[in-house]
């Protein structure tokens, strides 16, 4: 069973939309991703803001930041 995860991104963030899109595939087969917005958030802006995106894992709290791709991903989730 894939860990679930929370992506922290932000409107007009490109690089964002990239990680949403390599991510989907995975999302497909059963991961469970919450988007989180920073700008919700001024501790998060203040802790993501030059990083994002970034991928976490809600069982570890290990991260995973940009720049990744879907292959990445699968070793960070296993």
């Amino acid at each position: 069973m894939l860990p679930e995860c929370q992506l922290f991104t932000t409107s007009g963030c490109h690089l964002c939309e990239l990680a949403e899109a390599g991510i989907m595939p995975l999302v497909e087969h059963g991961l469970m991703v919450e988007l989180i917005d920073i700008a919700d958030s001024e501790a998060l802006v203040d802790a993501y803001g030059l990083r994002i995106p970034v991928l976490r894992r809600l069982d570890t709290g290990a991260e995973l930041g940009w720049p990744f791709d879907t292959e990445q991903v699968v070793a960070f989730l296993l």
